[in-house]
């Protein structure tokens, strides 16, 4: 039997103008009770009528997203919660997977009257795109973007207070000798994650053992840390850009023989599933993949039915996971 409105307002105990109010993201409802409705959708697995509304409303019933890879557990997250969020308003998601503004997907996506708004996630050159998005009059938002001055419509991650947490948490521990392997300069997160590392340790009088520059890749740090090796002088604790390096340096470090963390700590970050199954459990910065994505469709529902009238970036704070690559067993 189809699950209706009805239904969920009996679910959640609320009247079936507040379900209404919910699914078409009005600000009025308090979130007590809108947490009460999404709880009841979910566990009635309730879909509004997309085709009805769509012709009630004029709009399309697709939010366009554009990302420029899926190989990373964290946009996957991500894009898995957005889909989650979006299709209890009743929408669908168009996901274009793009490297650039040019591209034949995303130039299908961005036509009129294709979406009726676009999330752009971790984007490498938005400034096309918000062009091309403004002069079109299609709502956007951003996730982890590369500008500042792009953060009015965005959702970001205090990347700086994650790099920075990490090193203090390395320093709290006694090191001295701290490496740290970051990400690709084009990327925001890279930049902000080393200044934090580093203002922690000048903080302390201390110097970096070593700050690499090269790719999210699990080679960069596996490499990395065979040089160190090679050379014969390691650091103590290293403070990788994201858990993919934290893995290669933990095997390089497991195949010299090399005891994690007794004799070398690592932090990653991210918080990717691999993290919690490593041996040794890593320690990392998490990045709340539930909480981006439900702030940034809320901040796009708002933009699509005109009631978010200012914009307003959102800053989320990354978490520090302490496991076992930090403290022994």
């Amino acid at each position: 039997m189809k699950v209706s409105i009805f239904d969920v307002a009996k679910k959640s105990g609320l009247s079936v103008v507040t379900v209404s109010r919910v699914l078409n993201g009005a600000e009025s409802v308090r979130e007590k009770n809108r947490q009460k409705v999404l709880d009841a959708i979910k566990e009635l697995d309730y879909r509004p009528n997309a085709a009805a509304r769509s012709l009630a409303s004029g709009k399309t019933g697709i939010i366009g997203l554009v990302v420029t890879t899926l190989h990373d557990s964290f946009f996957d997250a991500v894009v898995k919660e957005l889909n989650e969020v979006l299709a209890l308003h009743g929408y669908f998601l168009a996901i274009a997977i793009s490297r650039g503004i040019e591209s034949d997907e995303d130039h299908y996506l961005i036509q009129e009257d294709r979406v009726d708004g676009m999330i752009l996630l971790s984007p490498i050159g938005e400034e096309n795109y918000i062009m091309q998005l403004k002069r079109r009059g299609i709502p956007y938002v951003l996730i982890d973007n590369q500008e500042p001055e792009n953060d009015t419509y965005s959702i970001t991650i205090d990347n700086f207070k994650g790099g920075y947490a990490a090193a203090s948490h390395l320093l709290e521990l006694g090191h001295t000798s701290i490496a740290h392997l970051c990400g690709h300069e084009m990327f925001r997160s890279t930049r902000e994650r080393r200044n934090g590392f580093a203002l922690a340790l000048q903080e302390k009088g201390i110097t970096p053992f070593e700050i690499v520059q090269g790719d999210f890749e699990i080679e960069f740090g596996y490499d990395t840390c065979k040089r160190w090796l090679s050379e014969g002088q390691l650091p103590t604790a290293v403070f990788t850009g994201d858990d993919n390096i934290a893995l290669g340096v933990i095997n390089a470090l497991m195949e010299a023989g090399i005891s994690v963390p007794e004799q070398v700590a690592v932090v990653g970050y991210d918080d990717h599933y691999i993290a919690s199954q490593l041996r040794p459990h890593l320690s990392t910065l998490r990045q709340p993949a539930d909480k981006i994505a439900q702030a940034a469709a809320d901040m796009l529902l708002r933009r699509i039915s005109g009631k978010m009238k200012r914009g307003s970036g959102i800053r989320i704070d990354p978490e520090l996971i302490i496991r076992e690559s930090t403290v022994s067993i």
